[in-house]
């Protein structure tokens, strides 16, 4: 027998001048020879074996034939002789299905109770992630490493928000918009100009919150990537890993951005040119179906390159290589990849909107018409202190909206990696798992 756990069986050990390998104990000195026996002995002078062998625990199967002149082993006692299998791997007889989980109480060991778990370094398993697992995994790193990530999203966020106050308050002020567009007798032309300003307005303030939302990614995947191996990184770590890779990020919006805009604009030019020529309700009416189709199309994009930032960053790829990563990844998993995505924004935007309208009120109450002009109008007096007020809620807001984007984009990329190129062997290493790999395959 190989000295090797589910070969030997307990109590099997040598002893007593017993060679290894045999199949139980030596015979009893007094067991008298079948052969020689006289016929004439009495049935109750007849060998005691049930008393003379050893407990069911301690014989093994038989290694190989028996040795001349020497009867072989009696066969194991079947079910309901003895007591039940030892905790311990049997040598040869395991316990019979539907025993129990495995040895000792231990799921899972000889191919018992399903596969083991798999390794948990960091803020996830390294196997294929659930839904729930990519959220948790991001609200993890956000919770234990609150110091980096809050430092980050903070300092994201307070830049973000001057520019976007600074914006709002010596360039998009335009209260005589605003009146337009809340005066039932304005004329289609003050109309046109109010929606057009509002829509450039909104545009602006969106780019400026999109640039801060990729920053803040392109800072807390390092964070991300290095909470999965449980290795902690700080904010100057963070940032010489990823100032190589900003100037390219920057450049990848920049792309993606165009493409979106660009996708809308075809969309819409066959509506343009359709009001250009002098039907204005068909132009209009073009314009609207052409801008939903493009939509869509403008939609399906995005989500086919949203995986794009984090391959840039943690793979050092260039801009086209990164969005070709990305659409490698999704493929297949669209719209997988496009429902955790909303839900996480669901989320984030949830939590934010209950710090943020709080503040708002707050700062409406302490300035121009007050809340009643807010609720009346929609948008009260944009002065400083409306702006200044409701712009501290709004980066208390994005603290938690920024972590919670950008873990779930990482996560969701790190899961489609697993799924299709066995990422979690990769990590496993890097994280000085040993013995990873055997029993605890990736899969789709």
């Amino acid at each position: 027998m190989k000295d090797t756990p589910g070969w030997a069986s307990p109590g099997s050990a040598p002893s007593d001048g017993h060679e290894p390998g045999t199949s139980g104990p030596a015979e009893p000195a007094d067991r008298p020879d079948p052969a020689k026996q006289p016929e004439d002995t009495p049935q109750d002078a007849a060998p005691k074996w049930s008393q003379e062998q050893p407990p069911p625990g301690q014989w093994s199967a038989p290694t190989g034939p028996a040795a001349p002149g020497q009867a072989p082993p009696p066969p194991p006692p079947g079910p309901g002789w003895g007591s039940q299998p030892p905790a311990g791997p049997p040598g040869g007889y395991g316990p019979p299905p539907g025993w129990g989980g495995g040895y000792g109480g231990r799921p899972g060991y000889g191919g018992w109770g399903g596969p083991p778990p798999a390794a948990k370094p960091g803020v996830i398993p390294l196997r294929p992630l659930g839904v729930g697992e990519i959220l948790d995994g991001a609200v993890s790193t956000m919770r234990t490493y609150w110091r980096t990530v809050l430092g980050i999203s903070l300092t994201v966020a307070v830049v973000t928000e001057v520019l976007v106050i600074l914006l709002q308050g010596f360039v998009l002020n335009d209260s005589a918009g605003t009146e337009a567009l809340n005066d039932p007798s304005a004329s289609a032309e003050e109309l046109t100009r109010a929606m057009g300003n509002a829509m450039l307005g909104t545009g602006v303030v969106f780019l400026i919150s999109l640039i801060g939302t990729v920053a803040a990614t392109a800072l807390l995947t390092t964070v991300t990537s290095r909470a999965v191996l449980g290795r902690p990184v700080t904010t100057g770590e963070a940032w010489r890993d990823a100032r190589p890779q900003v100037p390219k990020l920057f450049g990848l919006i920049f792309l993606l951005l165009l493409i979106t805009f660009g996708v809308l604009l075809v969309g819409a030019l066959p509506g343009i040119l359709v009001a250009a020529a002098g039907s204005n309700g068909g132009g209009i009416a073009l314009v609207v179906l052409g801008v939903l189709g493009a939509g869509v199309v403008a939609l399906w994009l995005m989500i086919r390159f949203s995986l794009a930032s984090p391959a840039l960053m943690l793979e050092k790829q260039s801009v086209l290589k990164s969005m070709s990563r990305s659409a490698k990844l999704v493929r297949g998993s669209w719209w997988r990849v496009f429902g955790i995505l909303l839900l996480a924004g669901i989320i984030a935007n949830i939590i934010s909107a209950i710090v943020v309208i709080p503040f708002t009120f707050i700062a409406a109450a302490f300035s121009g018409d007050g809340i009643t002009g807010l609720l009346n109008s929609g948008t009260g007096d944009l002065g400083w202190t409306f702006l200044i007020v409701s712009g501290i809620g709004s980066v208390i807001g994005s603290m938690i909206t920024y972590p919670i984007n950008a873990g779930v984009t990482v996560l969701l990329y790190i899961d489609q990696r697993i799924r299709r190129e066995a990422l979690d062997l990769e990590l496993a290493r890097a994280a000085g798992v040993t013995g990873y790999g055997a029993g605890a395959g990736s899969g789709g």
